[in-house]
């Protein structure tokens, strides 16, 4: 009996999400939620999900959402650099992005 090999497409630069193989329990979660069929189940018991078509994923973040363990860091979104916005506040100097875990609160204060 031959074998058939599924081959990540790594035509792009990036991994569209990035896992953490020791937070991540390999649960598949992200794989079932993905809209778009990026992931693939890992063989491997326990290990996280293939990134098969990288190229597809049109950066939903479902699959970050979902994950049980998101907060201890088990996968994140890789934004491409394109769409990284981030801000400054100029009384704090702190850096802001979007989709960090811990947004500040809206500025309340009127535009000048």
């Amino acid at each position: 009996m031959e074998k058939a090999y599924a081959v990540p497409n790594l035509v792009t630069p990036n991994k569209p999400v990035i896992f953490d193989d020791n937070v991540c329990n390999g649960c598949d979660t992200c794989v079932e939620v993905c809209m778009s069929d990026v992931l693939m189940p890992n063989p491997e018991k326990g290990k996280p999900p293939i990134i098969l078509y990288p190229d597809e994923c049109f950066y939903g973040g479902c699959c970050v959402k979902e994950c049980p363990l998101h907060d201890k860091g088990a996968i994140r979104l890789n934004w491409p650099l394109m769409q990284r916005v981030r801000w400054k506040r100029k009384e704090t100097g702190e850096h802001f992005r979007v989709g960090m875990l811990n947004p500040p609160p809206p500025n309340t204060r009127p535009p000048a």
